[in-house]
């Protein structure tokens, strides 16, 4: 123990009390400011739009033809297959020229089978038999010249042989002329034509028969319908109106000052008003090369790979797209960043402005890049100045970096449509 004098403790009593003096003094003319302390964090950067669940192709089915609707056979909501009948209009008088047109075609038909099997074969008998015949009249002409030049029989007797030989001849011509005609002639193609005719009568009527029926091009859901029994439909009218079965799709018009923060790729969380909680991924597919110029917006199309079975056509969707992620940053709330790309903190008891590189970017937040140092104070109140005694009260947020899983509600970008 330092043996002290009584003069020598009188004025170490003194000097302590004139320190604290001073420092109260000067604590006193120090400025209170709101601070918060640096502190490393996640940050997340997200865009919220609000869109539309449709799937790719939704089509209107109506009549090619004027007639009365006999039945229909599905309401909205039904899930139809390709090649269904939806709606069937009446269809008597079709059915009628179809069998009418069956019957012209299978007598035209007969006529062509009996070508075939009767008079083909009858003409290709006759004309062997005309061969013959010419075959052994030329004979008898060859022998009938041959007694003649020997004086055996006269001059008529050899005309008339010369006589038979011609005719003979004559007639094996005409049963050519008739055998080729009736296999490959005009007579054959006016049977053919006439069975073509026939067939492209009948394919007419059951085409006309056919149009009596309103099909699904595909599987897919029907949204409404248009047509009710015992209605007049005329050709073009929309009857049916029917999602195809297809990839869902969700589209949302994004204000065009995000475009920069968008890319094909890109994951959001999705969300409809009507099922609160059931939360769903979806994939940023395409982003549309052209800005809606009304709307000031570009149309973003979403994919999603496992649709919830509770999605309906034309539902609206809360989509919030994951933009950006940093693992491990400093971020500061806006309102630190009143003075530009720098902000104040304090060093020594005293306000220092410092220049600092800004990153990701929110409605709510920065990301700083440079500039900042773990466990610094970093100063709200912008009309601090250069080398002014301050002094830090904690700000309402813990960190400099609010945006953590448990608290990144408030840091959102925020559009709607």
């Amino acid at each position: 123990m330092l043996n002290l004098s009584r003069k020598q403790v009188l004025f170490l009593i003194a000097a302590m009390a004139v320190v604290a003096a001073l420092t109260a003094y000067f604590t006193l003319r120090s400025k209170e400011v709101e601070v918060l302390v640096a502190k490393s964090g996640p940050l997340v950067q997200t865009v919220v739009v609000t869109g539309r669940m449709a799937n790719e192709s939704r089509v209107f089915l109506g009549a090619t033809i004027t007639g009365r609707v006999r039945d229909v056979r599905f309401r909205e909501g039904a899930l139809v297959k390709a090649g269904q009948v939806i709606v069937q209009l009446e269809d008597g008088e079709q059915l009628a020229a179809v069998r009418q047109a069956a019957a012209a075609l299978r007598a035209a038909e007969a006529r062509l089978d009996g070508q075939r099997l009767l008079s083909g074969p009858v003409a290709q008998q006759q004309l062997e038999q005309a061969r013959s015949n010419a075959n052994a009249a030329e004979r008898e002409r060859e022998r009938a010249e041959s007694l003649f030049l020997k004086g055996f029989i006269g001059q008529a007797r050899l005309d008339e042989a010369r006589r038979a030989a011609d005719v003979a001849k004559s007639q094996m011509r005409n049963a050519e002329t008739q055998a080729i005609a009736n296999l490959r002639g005009s007579e054959a193609e006016q049977v053919l034509a006439r069975v073509a005719e026939a067939r492209a009568a009948l394919d007419f009527a059951r085409s006309k028969q056919t149009q009596t029926q309103i099909i699904a091009p595909a599987d897919g859901l029907l949204l409404e319908r248009l047509a009710e029994p015992g209605q007049i439909v005329q050709p073009g009218a929309r009857l049916i109106e029917m999602s195809i079965k297809g990839p869902v799709q969700l589209i949302a018009q994004v204000d065009e000052k995000f475009l920069g923060q968008l890319a094909v790729g890109q994951l959001a969380q999705v969300n409809a008003d009507a099922f609160p909680g059931q939360h769903f991924t979806a994939k940023v597919q395409s982003i549309a090369p052209s800005i809606d110029i009304q709307r000031g917006s570009v149309e973003v199309k979403f994919s999603v790979d496992s649709p919830p079975i509770f999605l309906r056509n034309d539902m609206t969707l809360s989509l919030e797209v994951e933009t950006a992620r940093r693992a491990n940053v400093f971020a500061l709330p806006t309102e630190f960043m009143r003075a530009g790309p720098a902000i104040w903190v304090i060093d020594g008891g005293r306000a220092v402005r410092r220049e600092v590189k800004i990153g990701v970017r929110t409605l709510t937040a920065v990301e700083i890049i440079d500039g900042l140092k773990g466990g610094e104070e970093v100063i709200l109140d912008p009309a601090v100045t250069e080398g002014m005694r301050v002094r830090g009260v904690p700000h309402r947020a813990a960190v400099v970096n609010p945006i953590s899983d448990a608290a990144a509600e408030g840091m959102k970008s925020f559009t709607r449509e």
